[in-house]
C-alpha cells in the first residue's frame, strides 16, 4: 500500500520539473491509482487543491482533452487587470498624459511618473495594482520608457537652407580651384584631471578605473578648451587645446598655427582662405575680435579670407562636428583625461575608417576674455560684405603695405 509519506517524498521530488498541467495530471494518475481515499490522500500529501486533483483525475483517465503544447484551455488562467476592469486603462492614460489625456492638474503633472508612483495614485483612487504590473499594462498600452530627443531647433531663419546652398557653392568653387576650405568650432571645454568621462572601455572585470565623486574644477589642472580646424578636401583636422580663454584671438591663433603646421605645406599655391563657421561663440558673426585677428592673420600670411556663418540654430551642420569632433569623443570615451598631455595624445591619436588624420598641441598661451576693439579699428578692417547676407558673408583682404 502506497503512504502518503511516499506520495509527499515524490511530489517534492517531482514537483519542480512540472508545470501546471503535467501536475495535476501526475496527482489524478496517482489518485486513480490509489482508489478509494486517494484523492484526499493526495491532497495532504501535495496540498494541491481538490479541483485541481479532480481534474487531473478526470483527464488522466480520458483521452488528451488539450494539445501537448498547451498547459490550459484557451482563455484558461487569471484575467488581465485591464480585462477585469477596463476603466483601469482610461485613469492610467490619463495620468501618464495629463495634458493630453486627461486632466491638466493631474497630480502627477509635476511628478515622476514612475510605474510606483502611478501605483500610489491608482491605489487612492480605489485600484489595488502593483507597480510591475502598470510596468505590464503600460507596455500593453503601446508605451516604453523614452528619453529626450533633440528635434526642435527652434527659431527658423526664412533664407536658412539658401545659406546652406551658398556655403556650399563657395566650397565647392574653392575646392575646385585647389584652394583651402576649413570648418572651424570650439569643443565642449574638459575638465583635467581624473574625473568621469562618459561612455565605456574594457578593463579587467570587477576593476573600474576610479575617479572623483564630484567633478569640482581641479584649480591646478583646470579645463582644457579644444579649438578645431578640419579641412574639408583632405579629411585632416588640427586642434589647439587651450588653458585659458575661449576667445577670437585664441581661434584665429589655432587657423594660423593649422595653416603653419599643416595647411601650407599641402596648398603651397593658395591665395585664399574659406572659413566656414557657426554664428556665435569665438568665432561669431558679430563679434568684433574675431574679425580684427583674421585681418592681421591675412597681413601676415598674405592671404584673402572668405568667412561663411551657418544661420542660427544650426552648429549641428558644421562639418567639424560630425567628422572630427564626434570620432575625438569615440576615442576617449569613459577614459578620464588626466592631464593636458592625456587630452592632447588621445586627440592626436583619433582616426577613422575613411582615413581621418588629426594633429593636436598645447596651446599654454594667455588669451585675455572681454577686450574692446574701438570704431576705429573696425575702419581699418579691409572687409567686404558679400550681396548675399553680409552679415553672415565676408570677405577680409590683406592690407598691402
Amino acid at each position: 500500500m502506497i503512504s502518503e509519506a511516499s506520495i509527499r517524498e515524490k511530489y517534492r521530488t517531482l514537483a519542480p520539473a512540472l508545470n501546471e498541467r503535467q501536475r495535476r495530471l501526475w496527482a489524478g494518475t496517482e489518485a486513480n491509482h490509489l482508489g478509494f481515499g486517494g484523492m484526499a490522500i493526495v491532497i495532504r500529501a501535495t496540498g494541491l487543491s481538490y479541483l485541481t486533483v479532480a481534474r487531473g483525475m478526470k483527464e488522466a483517465s480520458q483521452a488528451p482533452s488539450l494539445p501537448v503544447e498547451r498547459v490550459r484551455i484557451a482563455g484558461g488562467g487569471r484575467k488581465p487587470t485591464v480585462g477585469v476592469d477596463p476603466e483601469l486603462r482610461r485613469v492610467l492614460e490619463s495620468l501618464v498624459e495629463p495634458l493630453t489625456r486627461g486632466d491638466p492638474e493631474s497630480p502627477l503633472r509635476w511628478t515622476c511618473k514612475s510605474t510606483r508612483n502611478l501605483a500610489k495614485e491608482l491605489k487612492a483612487r480605489g485600484y489595488e495594482i502593483s507597480h510591475a504590473t502598470i510596468a505590464s499594462l503600460l507596455l500593453d498600452m503601446n508605451y516604453s520608457l523614452q528619453a529626450n530627443r533633440k528635434t526642435r531647433e527652434g527659431s527658423k531663419h526664412p533664407d536658412r537652407n539658401a545659406q546652406f546652398e551658398y556655403i556650399n557653392k563657395l566650397a565647392g568653387t574653392a575646392l575646385d580651384a585647389g584652394q583651402p576650405a576649413i570648418s572651424v568650432d570650439t569643443k565642449k571645454k574638459e575638465l583635467v584631471g581624473d574625473f568621469k568621462n562618459g561612455g565605456q572601455e574594457w578593463q579587467p572585470k570587477g576593476k573600474p578605473e576610479e575617479v572623483r565623486v564630484h567633478d569640482f574644477i581641479d584649480p591646478e589642472l583646470g579645463r582644457a578648451i579644444p579649438y578645431g580646424v578640419y579641412d574639408l578636401a583632405r579629411n585632416a583636422g588640427w586642434v589647439s587645446v587651450g588653458i585659458d580663454h575661449d576667445t577670437a584671438a585664441f581661434a584665429v591663433a589655432t587657423i594660423e598655427r593649422w595653416w603653419k603646421k599643416m595647411g601650407r605645406k599641402v596648398y603651397p599655391n593658395a591665395r585664399q582662405l574659406l572659413i566656414t563657421a557657426d554664428g556665435g561663440g569665438s568665432n561669431g558673426s558679430r563679434v568684433r575680435l574675431w574679425k580684427l585677428e583674421l585681418q592681421r592673420f591675412s597681413d601676415r600670411t598674405g592671404l584673402t579670407i572668405t568667412v561663411c556663418h551657418f544661420p542660427p540654430g544650426t552648429s549641428k551642420w558644421n562639418k567639424i562636428e560630425h567628422r572630427l569632433f564626434s570620432f575625438i569623443g569615440q576615442n576617449w570615451r569613459g577614459k578620464p583625461l588626466l592631464s593636458h598631455a592625456t587630452i592632447v595624445n588621445l586627440i592626436a591619436g583619433t582616426s577613422n575608417e575613411k582615413g581621418l588624420k588629426v594633429k593636436c598641441e598645447l596651446d599654454n598661451h594667455i588669451y585675455p576674455p572681454k577686450i574692446k576693439v574701438s570704431d576705429e579699428q573696425m575702419s581699418e578692417i579691409r572687409l567686404t560684405p558679400h550681396p548675399f547676407h553680409g552679415e553672415w558673408n565676408y570677405t577680409i583682404k590683406p592690407v598691402r603695405r
